[in-house]
């Protein structure tokens, strides 16, 4: 059996999902290959990586999809579909070019197409005419692989009754923030990792926090990150008169595990996420986590009051009561909150992830291909997806 992930690139967490998923499917004799479209554009661009692997291949590793006609870009990725020729292509979401081309491929040559996506679709808001497009278009999938079972919900309406859904593609590698001796959590210092633009609502934790700074004087609030924001949101530091923040800018991803072995807990405000992997870090990390209730992480990885608080964001009062309430534990309560992250997370990881997606490629290839419609085929092989990460970072 060949099996195929194709996406537009694969950039940070990705990498590691990728090498051990090669290595797991190996072992069950499935050949695994990868394609990612372009080398540069990414919003990931930082994460930079050179493919030496034969099973990996980026098809235009020079250029961002600006660069490419679009008719240079579909014909490119469907001679490369036809001389790997899977049984099954898993490809990101239909209205990006990897999504939309790896459907149209599977459709026509009689093979299954497995969706991944971790945004819920109440979360993109689209027109009417859009919207349906979309929709028959994804109602053609043979799978669906999403986070967490939490998505099932959302997602069951717009696929057909015999589509698979499993889960689990969400994880990081958890070992990369595990430390080998027991945390402690006798520090008085709260972290929170965040590209610093508006939709992670870094402002309001601000306007939190000198709540929280006149109860407790004692605890102290490291920002990690950077962004067109820095520079006002350290404005709004100096006009708030706090003096417990401490803005430690852009560091290295090797360093983040150290930051959060000295914090006791890892918060993040967002206004929304569509899953929010830097909430995985800080649970592998053995990190409690005071998160904002809009990131759609927290439905499945934050149990209220066993490993943390949830909050509504554009709520203060309540951001900074549920950050108080964490703050005034005692350290038992604390590292009780801190075990309970580390099994809770111990549940999302590579090999769940392997074991998902084995389980999948097996029933999808026992599997007829379905009969696709007059209307939807038609849509399949006209649309081609596109590349837009301008809202990326805003609601």
């Amino acid at each position: 059996m060949k099996v195929l992930i194709v996406h537009n690139d694969f950039r940070v967490y990705w990498k590691g999902r990728l090498f051990f998923l090669h290595q797991y499917l190996e072992k069950m004799h499935i050949n695994f290959y990868a394609i990612e479209l372009f080398g540069k554009g990414s919003p990931y661009s930082f994460d930079t990586y050179e493919n030496k692997e034969n099973w990996w291949t980026c098809l235009f590793p020079d250029k961002s999809y600006e660069e490419i006609p679009n008719h240079v870009i579909r014909k490119t990725f469907l001679d490369k579909l036809d001389e790997i020729n899977p049984d099954i292509v898993i490809g990101s979401s239909i209205v990006f070019f990897a999504g939309a081309l790896g459907i149209r491929w599977a459709k026509n040559n009689q093979k299954k197409f497995v969706m991944f996506d971790d945004a819920k679709p109440s979360q993109v808001k689209r027109s009417f005419l859009v919207r349906t497009i979309k929709n028959l278009i994804i109602n053609q999938v043979d799978g669906l692989w999403l986070p967490s079972d939490d998505y099932d919900e959302p997602y069951r309406p717009l696929v057909s009754r015999s589509a698979l859904m499993f889960h689990g593609y969400n994880c990081i590698d958890n070992d990369l923030f595990r430390f080998k001796k027991k945390k402690e959590m006798n520090f008085t210092t709260i972290t929170c990792v965040a590209r610093l633009v508006p939709i992670k609502n870094i402002d309001n934790l601000l306007r939190a926090w000198k709540i929280i700074e006149k109860k407790r004087p004692d605890y102290k609030l490291a920002i990690i990150g950077d962004g067109p924001e820095f520079v006002s949101l350290n404005e709004l530091t100096l006009s708030l008169g706090l003096k417990t923040i401490v803005f430690l800018g852009a560091i290295n991803n090797s360093d983040i595990p150290t930051y959060f072995y000295n914090s006791v807990a890892f918060v993040l405000p967002s206004l929304s996420e569509s899953w929010g992997l830097v909430v995985n870090e800080a649970m592998a990390a053995g990190l409690p986590i005071l998160i904002s209730n809009k990131i759609n992480a927290a439905n499945a990885l934050l149990h209220e009051g066993e490993n943390g608080y949830g909050y509504e964001p554009s709520d203060i009062e309540d951001m900074a009561e549920k950050i108080l309430t964490f703050i005034e534990l005692d350290v038992q309560g604390k590292t009780t909150m801190s075990n309970n992250s580390l099994e809770i997370i111990d549940r999302m990881n590579y090999d769940n992830m392997g074991d998902e997606l084995l389980n999948a490629a097996y029933n999808l290839s026992h599997e007829k291909p379905k009969k696709v419609p007059a209307l939807a085929s038609l849509l399949i092989n006209i649309w081609h997806g596109r590349y837009n990460t301008a809202g990326w970072n805003k609601l």
